[in-house]
Parts: structure tokens; C-alpha cells; sequence
């Protein structure tokens, strides 16, 4: 049997070529090897506030982009998160082996919830690590596709389902552990190199959505930032050129001496319009195929995805409960 992998994106905000190539081209790749189950994680999203009319269209969205890009329903399991009523309910039951502490730790919160900042951070803020835990080990999950910054969720995970299982017995949770990629992980800021591409961040040239307009996306690749020198090389102490050749590579499947031998005697402008070219390539592309995808294909693929997850999702429940004394 093929072992399994789980992970899923929330429908909130624009979803850029960072979520692309570090997490949607990956599953692509995935998709043969592994038995996969991708979620929209509309629960998530509501950690912050949504409005409804936009959380409707960006689960939709979602959904479409999955397909455009290369998902194929017939070999993974795609469905919305909260039409599993399960993963709410497992989340609760995981609350009551979760700790303050263990909550507290988590690099997120902390960043985000700094001075004046806590009193009025939400409690679905706080606590969506356990309900992301519970999306893990709902599904038995044996891999959960991360960048390096995600490793602490699947710590996490595997610290409550220990704690649930030597609590409760049975072993009910096996322990996940993180596929992390070799590259494209951590795509940055176009306009700062410190910072990991966003899709909630205020500035538009910050990122490339699957939404730009090609020609827009070329405009903003031509102002991205780059660092002192001439040389297109890939070096630590030229993090910005790092992150575009990063970039240039993932869309071309080049290696990264491939791509510093095409550039030679060249300046960043003639690398700039070189990257420009591939990303509206790829933009034209996918999109194209977007467009192609009604709503109701959409919602057809999701409400068949809901039903394959769904019983296994009420085994696991049914299991948990029976260990913890519910009457059944």
C-alpha cells in the first residue's frame, strides 16, 4: 500500500507563486507516489476574520487552482475541511490533552501576539495548531508536506498523539513526520529577501499572484530587488539573486549551475527578463486552464472528495471516543 500524506491551504487572500512552488507543484509530484488527501482549510481561515462572500469565493478558487495546476481528483482526495464535521470534533477532544505551554511555544503566536498584541489575539489564533494536528492524525497520515518553518506543527502533532495514545492506549495516532523539500520551501519577499512570500502582505510587489496579469507579473519581477555586484551566481551572501534563481530553477526544472552557465558575462537585466519570460510562460499556461474549469466541475470534484474522506474520518472518531469512555 502507498503511504499517505495529508496537508491542505487556506482559502484567504490571493494564493502567489510561493504557494505554487512550495507546496501545490510538490503535491503534483507526489500524486503517484504517495495516496494524498488535500484539503481546503476553510476552518483555518476563520482564525481571522472572513467575510462570508469572500471565504465562499476563495474555497472555490482554491479548488480550481488545485485542478488547474495539475491535481488530478481521480488519484488524490480533495475536499473542504469544514464539510468534515470531524475535524472540528477532533480538535475539541485534542484540546483536552493540548497545554497552555505547549500553545505558548509556538513561533506563530508568538510573533504575532507580542505586547498589546495579546490581549486582543483571537482564541482560534491560538489554538488552530491542535485543530491542525487533528487534520494530521485524522487521516493516518505517515508524511505531511512542510517548508522548515512548519516542522514545529508536526512536533506538535506527534507530541499529542503520544500523549493521547499513552494516556488512552490502542496506539490510535501514528506519529507523521515532515516531508521537507530539498528547495523552494521558503520563497521570498521579491521586494525583501528576509521575508517569506505572503499572501497577506500590503505590498502588491512583494509577490506574484496566480491571479497577476502576465504582463504585470513581468513588471514585477523587472523591480524586484537584487543585491550589490553583476554576477548571476547563487550565494548565501546574495540572498535576493538566491531566491530568483530559486525561482527560475523550479520553473524550469533547471539546475542552478545550468542557470549560472546561461548567464555568463551577463548582467541582472538580461537574468530578470530571462526570469520574466519563464514566469509569464507559466502564468499564461495556468491560467488558460483555470479559466477552463466551471464551478459546478469544481464542486462536483469536492463533494466526491468529502465522501471518500468522510467514513474514514468517522472511524477515527468512533475509535478515539471508544478509548475515552464515550457512550457509543
Amino acid at each position: 500500500m502507498k503511504q499517505r500524506i495529508v496537508s491542505g491551504i487556506k482559502p484567504s487572500g490571493d494564493l502567489h507563486i510561493g504557494n505554487y512552488l512550495g507546496a501545490i507543484a510538490q503535491w503534483i509530484k507526489m500524486q503517484d507516489e504517495y495516496e494524498a488527501f488535500l484539503f481546503i482549510a476553510d476552518l483555518h481561515a476563520i482564525t481571522v476574520p472572513q467575510k462570508p462572500e469572500d471565504l465562499h469565493r476563495r474555497t472555490i478558487e482554491i479548488a480550481k487552482i488545485y485542478l488547474a495546476a495539475g491535481i488530478d481528483p481521480s488519484r488524490v482526495t480533495i475536499f473542504v475541511q469544514s464539510q468534515i464535521h470531524e475535524h472540528a470534533e477532533l480538535c475539541w477532544i485534542l484540546n483536552s490533552i493540548a497545554r497552555i505551554g505547549d500553545l505558548e511555544k509556538m513561533t506563530q503566536f508568538k510573533d504575532k501576539s507580542s505586547g498589546d498584541a495579546r490581549e486582543t489575539a483571537g482564541v482560534g489564533f491560538f489554538d488552530y495548531p491542535v485543530l491542525m494536528a487533528g487534520d494530521i492524525v485524522m487521516y493516518d497520515a505517515d508524511f505531511v508536506p512542510v517548508g522548515d518553518d512548519q516542522v514545529q506543527h508536526i512536533e506538535l502533532t506527534r507530541t499529542l498523539g503520544r500523549r493521547f495514545n499513552k494516556r488512552f492506549g490502542d496506539e490510535v495516532f501514528i506519529m507523521p513526520k515532515p516531508l521537507l523539500q530539498e528547495s523552494g520551501a521558503r520563497i521570498m519577499a521579491l521586494d525583501n529577501p528576509d521575508k517569506k512570500m505572503s499572501k497577506s502582505s500590503t505590498s502588491e510587489n512583494s509577490y506574484i499572484a496566480l491571479s497577476d496579469e502576465p504582463e504585470k507579473a513581468r513588471k514585477k519581477i523587472m523591480k524586484a530587488v537584487t543585491d550589490s555586484g553583476t554576477k548571476i551566481i547563487y550565494s548565501d551572501d546574495k540572498p535576493a539573486l538566491q531566491n530568483l534563481i530559486t525561482i527560475y530553477a523550479l520553473f524550469t526544472d533547471k539546475k542552478v549551475s545550468e542557470i549560472e552557465a546561461m548567464y555568463v558575462g551577463k548582467g541582472y537585466a538580461e537574468f530578470k527578463t530571462g526570469l520574466a519570460d519563464v514566469v509569464v510562460a507559466f502564468l499564461e499556461g495556468f491560467q488558460e486552464k483555470y479559466a477552463s474549469i466551471s464551478d459546478d466541475e469544481v464542486l462536483a470534484v469536492l463533494k466526491e472528495g468529502a465522501e471518500k474522506a468522510r467514513p474514514l474520518a468517522q472511524q477515527k472518531i468512533k475509535e478515539v471516543k471508544k478509548l475515552m469512555g464515550f457512550v457509543m
